[in-house]
């Protein structure tokens, strides 16, 4: 697994900064990354398995009818590289697609979550066709670490980043640009992204969707109060916060957010920070952006990749897009 340095405490450090800036903003906000330590990843793995939750499974369909398909439109393909790789489910079916053939395909996976990057070379460790590298990093490093030792231009075939799931809905526009820009620039021509994103549906299915009748969701966003106690030595108490979530019609995004139930003071050692609460303020811990058909293959054309071919699943409201590089 590769892994900076003292990571650990790297981690920590990065967490403590982005909690005291965020905190500290009007209104208050946290980075989404911070749901996914051990803990979070299994919920959001509980999630996925919801009944009113259908974006994993309109992607599971998807990749079991047009695995073969989407793999086979990258000639030459010679590795994978997953962001945010979750439990390896996905990135399991398209390396299981992948034409047989004596030397190895190699499958680069790419997550903030040790858990989440165990399970995924588990779902990997079957297949002997697959050599799995793991990298412990946000999106960027850890595809600039996956992208590094390419060696000599031609000493390789082509690669296929993945993005999958509806991780694109977590950037805002002008973030979502950005990270497509930077991917575009780590990728040769011939190379390609696959790009999963959720689409705009009824405000009524996009609101039980991020606020399920069991909780689960409300835990998941809670848990990152939780993670904040354990890591950062801050004082939150879980009973004294709700969860919400609101459809931003003009913004094309449902919202998530922490709502304090009273006033409050809140201590962040780690982070040196105190913040006091009124009655009624939240934090603001996610944003997931809908996206329709002809947005995504505008997104990607944006950032310099062309539109190879889309998958729809038009009664979920999920669609995978794979883009090239030319």
């Amino acid at each position: 697994m590769t892994a900076p340095k003292n990571a650990g405490e790297d981690a920590r450090n990065g967490f403590a900064i982005d909690v005291r800036q965020g905190l500290s903003r009007s209104p208050r906000s946290l980075p989404p990354r911070y749901f996914y330590d051990a803990l979070g990843s299994l919920l959001f793995e509980a999630i996925c398995r919801l009944p009113w939750y259908p974006i994993t499974r309109a992607e599971s369909g998807l990749l079991d009818r047009f695995a073969g398909e989407m793999v086979s439109r990258v000639r030459g393909l010679d590795r994978l590289v997953e962001l945010g790789c979750g439990s390896g489910d996905k990135v399991a079916r398209l390396a299981a697609a992948l034409p047989a053939r004596k030397r190895s395909y190699e499958v680069h996976l790419v997550d903030v979550s040790a858990q989440a990057l165990e399970l995924s070379e588990s779902a990997l460790a079957r297949l002997p066709s697959v050599t799995a590298v793991s990298h412990c990093a946000t999106y960027e490093a850890g595809l600039r670490a996956a992208m590094e030792p390419l060696g000599e231009a031609g000493a390789r075939g082509a690669t296929l980043v993945l993005f999958l799931g509806s991780n694109i809905g977590n950037f805002d526009p002008a973030g979502a640009r950005r990270l497509l820009a930077e991917i575009r620039a780590t990728l040769r021509p011939g190379d390609g992204l696959l790009l999963g994103a959720d689409l705009v549906r009824a405000e009524a299915d996009l609101r039980v969707a991020y606020d399920d009748p069991l909780g689960v969701t409300a835990a998941f966003n809670k848990n990152v109060l939780l993670r904040m106690n354990a890591e950062l030595g801050a004082d939150f108490r879980l009973d004294a916060w709700d969860h919400r979530a609101i459809w931003n019609a003009e913004a094309s995004r449902v919202e998530m957010h922490l709502v304090s139930r009273t006033s409050q003071r809140v201590r962040v050692p780690a982070a040196e920070i105190e913040v006091n609460f009124a009655a009624g303020e939240t934090i603001w811990t996610e944003s997931s952006y809908k996206y329709t058909p002809e947005s995504i293959a505008a997104l990607g054309r944006e950032a310099g990749l062309e539109r190879e071919a889309q998958w729809l699943d038009r009664e979920a409201h999920f669609a995978m897009t794979l883009f090239v590089a030319k």
